[in-house]
């Protein structure tokens, strides 16, 4: 009888050990932002956004002065058609004004998908690494730094950076 109470009080004992190992599970952390924006991949995809919002921005720029300038000229011409023509010219305005909000409209959900598009490969790239240099260093998780509030623990971007080729 003694010694069965002895092996459970040891049992209890193993499996309350077992259970405090198990709950100290290994984390690190790496800054994601860190990453990305070093990320020669992730520049070159800025680069092409940047060039296809100034494409976008320059034609917004046409179409809002060729808005003034019929403004302009309707405004002085006003007083001197008719008003079958200037009611024509009105609704030429209000045209011009949706189709350039339009233009805005279509310009900016097309950059949102262009960098969705650049964007998601490198991301999952470097979810992907994050996990890989996690795994070969034991790591059971590898939290964002940006997210913590105190980042006091073993750093993988460095890792990561290198694993990733730059």
């Amino acid at each position: 009888m003694k010694r069965l109470k002895s092996l459970l009080i040891a049992g209890v004992l193993f499996f309350g050990t077992m259970q405090t190992i198990n709950a100290q599970a290994k984390t690190a952390h790496v800054d994601v932002n860190e990453i990305i924006s070093k990320m020669p991949a992730m520049l070159d995809s800025q680069k092409q956004l940047e060039k296809l919002s100034a494409t976008y921005d320059a034609e917004y720029k046409t179409m809002a002065e060729e808005y003034q300038a019929k403004i302009k000229k309707y405004d002085q011409e006003a007083s001197t058609v008719t008003d079958a023509v200037n009611q024509t010219r009105q609704q030429e305005v209000q045209d011009l004004v949706k189709r350039i909000t339009d233009y805005r409209d279509n310009a900016q959900k097309e950059l949102q998908k262009k960098e969705s598009d650049l964007v998601k490969p490198l991301m999952d790239k470097i979810r992907a690494s994050i996990a890989k240099v996690g795994k070969a260093k034991g790591y059971q998780y590898v939290l964002n730094a940006a997210d913590l509030l105190l980042t006091d623990g073993p750093d993988l971007t460095a890792d990561v950076k290198k694993d990733l080729g730059f």
